[in-house]
């Protein structure tokens, strides 16, 4: 025992903690340590061991070191190659190393031990504890027999409590970090509390690792049990004779043989079935192996639907379910005949580009009757992940092929109708670009091997009649919209309007109201009123709705009286639809300074806009209100500057412009108005207002002015000229570059108005003012 400070050998050790009565084995290298075990073996053969903080140092000082170690004495010494020495020692008490100083060639130490005051508690709360530890010891043998045979049996007889925590720390094979803090508590109730918290955690481990272990056992137990019955029952079938069912793998093979596809792709599907085979039936990559083969098998390779060749009868389909729309049912018919003629499959993308409502989406419907095609539509707006196109990888969970794939799967076989709706409205985020995506889908020299990540195989979409629908061609990226051909739907005139109603729309309604052969009946009159009055769109969406409303309510009178005939004519509609909701701006009762109707084209059509400017002394600003746009704020200056380099030709002062303010409104301020379309308009009523000359109340114009007073063409020029009709205007201004769009419209357009070709800005002025 050591009963004061006295200085001895120290040896540093790494990774290893010695308590008393612990006898340990270990090797030793550094020639400090077996300077210092030998230092000890010429005196009493007691060394200090103290553990390091960081295994990996190779010369510690003190900070290196834990206070706390222990006096071990030393048993037996033997040396082996290499200069290592191994020591076989038993830890006798706990010391506290005061200080350590190095003399060469080993370290030496001043310690002083550690005395552990064992009056602090009473005897029985000593025996209470040492009970507890042994329960829980017995506790933890019966959950590791290991432990219950080699270690437990050996501790329940020993009477001190500090030796059998101390035991406890030794004979478990703790981390020799826990058994240092075991060292370091010195007093009984620490001591106690921190083996009994380490004990309790290593029993319920053990006991979840019992629980996982036998969860695991009872599984593979289960699939062993399964796989012996099925072999019982595969040779007792064979025994009594009996038909064997096809397993999945055998019925996959007879699928594949019947599968009509090209030499390499049954080749692959093969291989896969090959693999199926060799896997357990209940694995989750089995599963995967088979939700891919039903897709690849139920594929329509080289399964084709033969196609109505019928000119005629493709022109009879589309005039029936479509008035006007003579572009897009040339296009077709052409389409038709070249297919015809050439026998070959290769198909043009054709993009319908219109307002909502003008009757997109049911085109390709009607199209794909004409040609007797299976008919499937995708719908892209709002698309962002980039495999919603191309599919997903087989390593996924949930994977599935992309929407072009799955619909020729949908569709049954390789050359149907397929609908891309609204193809303008495709996004991108970080999981790709969409609209790239479909650039192979488009393009006819790339699709004849579209690459599905999911299906992983070749597929021919050369066959698939592709239609692409959208609103604008504005958001559609320049490559992707290249490969398109793109076929303009405008706005539909009252009379087109009155012809899709009376014709499809009133009877599509009656029999969704359940009034078909019903005494219900809605005058032309009636029809006519509810587009003027009751609707202002491009296509016929909301008239459609007007006439499901009317037909709602006649439906309930009906049923009220039976025996009413029931006819809804024009002075009834405020009954069934309320108040008119659109009024239409007519041009002014009188010629007036300063006032001049522009056009504008809107989403749901055309429209006029009464341009006012007025002159006032001030300083030569202009003031622009109306909610006007950038665009259009810059036509109103150039127009401005236009104006006042002409100003001396109309006996304008020189100094009027710099003496007078200028304000140019466009009333209904809460619609926005942007876009180069209302310069000649702006410069005209600037100039009238400057001159005092009126101009005519029924002449309306549209154009963009330059600086030198040219006037640019502009676009939407069928949905203006329908505005100008409705506004009762007698003459229009037009762009003279704008030639080829007046003749492709209709004489029922342009009936009634006298449209002026203008290039320069003084035809403008002469054709506006009103000569005196």
């Amino acid at each position: 025992m050591v009963d004061k400070t006295i200085t001895m050998p120290v040896i540093a050790l790494r990774g290893m903690t010695v308590l008393p009565k612990m006898m340990l084995h270990f090797d030793i290298s550094r020639e400090k340590s077996i300077a210092a075990v030998e230092k000890a073996m010429v005196g009493d053969q007691k060394v200090c061991l103290v553990t390091q903080r960081n295994p990996e140092e190779t010369d510690p000082g003190i900070e290196d070191l834990y206070q706390v170690g222990t006096v071990a004495l030393i048993k037996q010494l033997v040396k082996l190659p290499n200069n290592v020495v191994r020591v076989m020692v038993e830890g006798l008490e706990r010391t506290e190393l005061l200080t350590l100083e190095s003399e060469e060639p080993l370290l030496v130490g001043e310690i002083e031990e550690l005395q552990v005051p064992l009056d602090i508690l009473d005897p029985v709360t000593i025996q209470a504890m040492a009970e507890i530890v042994k329960e829980k010891l017995e506790a933890y043998g019966k959950e590791n027999q290991r432990i219950a045979k080699e270690v437990v049996p050996g501790l329940l007889v020993i009477p001190d409590l500090g030796e059998l925590l101390d035991q406890v720390a030794v004979q478990l094979s703790w981390d020799y970090r826990l058994r240092q803090q075991v060292l370091e508590s010195v007093l009984l109730e620490e001591r106690y509390a921190l083996v009994m918290k380490h004990l309790i955690t290593e029993i319920e481990v053990t006991k979840v690792k019992k629980e996982l272990q036998s969860h695991v056992k009872e599984r593979i137990d289960k699939n062993q049990k399964d796989y012996i019955l099925r072999e019982q029952m595969k040779v007792i079938r064979e025994e009594l004779g009996e038909d064997n069912p096809l397993s999945d793998s055998d019925e996959y093979a007879k699928r594949l043989k019947a599968l009509k596809a090209d030499k390499e792709i049954k080749e692959k599907i093969q291989k896969e079935i090959d693999r199926f085979k060799s896997m357990p039936g209940g694995s989750q990559e089995a599963n995967v192996v088979r939700m891919y083969l039903d897709t690849v098998l139920d594929f329509p390779w080289k399964k084709m639907s033969k196609d109505n060749n019928s000119i005629i009868h493709a022109q009879q389909v589309l005039d029936e379910e479509h008035y006007g729309l003579e572009k897009v049912k040339e296009r077709i018919l052409e389409y038709l005949a070249v297919r015809i003629l050439t026998k070959k499959g290769t198909s043009p993308i054709l993009c319908l580009v219109g307002p909502p409502g003008t009757g997109k989406t049911s085109i390709a419907r009607s199209v794909a009757k004409a040609l007797n095609k299976e008919y499937v539509r995708i719908s892209l707006g709002g698309i962002r992940d980039e495999a919603e196109i191309r599919g997903h990888r087989k390593t996924y969970v949930g994977a599935m092929p992309g929407r072009i794939a799955e619909a020729v799967k949908q569709a049954g076989v390789n050359n149907p109708l397929m609908l891309l709706d609204e193809i303008d409205k495709v996004s991108s985020d970080y999981k790709g670009d969409t609209s790239s995506a479909l650039l192979e889908v488009l393009d006819s020299e790339q699709n004849v091997k579209f690459r599905d990540h999911y299906i992983e195989l070749p597929i021919d979409l050369s066959n698939v009649l592709f239609l692409a629908t959208a609103n604008t061609i504005t958001t559609i990226p320049g490559p992707l919209l290249d490969r398109m051909e793109v076929i303009e739907i405008n706005s539909y005139t009252e009379n087109e309007k009155f012809h899709i109603a009376k014709n499809y729309l009133v009877k599509k309604q009656q029999e969704r109201n359940g009034l078909t052969g019903k005494p219900v009946a809605i005058t032309d009159q009636a029809i006519e009123k509810i587009i003027h009055n009751y609707t202002r769109e491009a296509g016929v969406r909301n008239l459609e709705r007007r006439i499901s409303s009317v037909f709602r309510k006649t439906a309930r009178e009906f049923l009220e009286d039976k025996s009413r005939v029931i006819e809804v004519t024009e002075c009834q509609l405020e009954k069934y639809l309320g108040k008119e909701k659109v009024s239409y701006n007519n041009v002014n009762e009188e010629d007036q300074v300063g006032i001049v109707r522009g056009l504008a084209w809107t989403s749901v059509g055309g429209d006029t806009l009464q341009i006012e400017v007025n002159v006032m002394p001030g300083k030569g600003t202009l003031q622009t209100t109306g909610q006007m746009g950038d665009v259009m704020k810059e036509s109103a200056q150039t127009a401005l500057s236009y104006v006042r380099s002409i100003g001396p030709e109309y006996n304008v002062p020189d100094d009027y412009f710099e003496k007078h303010d200028i304000h140019l409104h466009i009333p209904e301020g809460a619609v926005p108005k942007d876009g180069p379309s209302a310069g000649i308009t702006m410069a005209t009523a600037m100039l009238s207002a400057a001159i005092n000359r009126k101009v005519g109340a029924t002449v309306a114009m549209t154009g963009e002015i330059t600086l030198r007073g040219r006037v640019l063409p502009i676009g939407g020029l069928k949905e203006k000229i329908l505005a100008a009709r409705m506004a009762h205007v007698k003459k229009v201004l037009v762009p003279d570059k704008n030639r080829p769009d007046i003749a492709e419209l209709s004489e029922e357009i342009t009936e009634g108005l006298t449209i002026v070709f203008v290039k320069e800005m003084p035809e403008v002025l002469k054709e506006a003012f009103v000569q005196e």
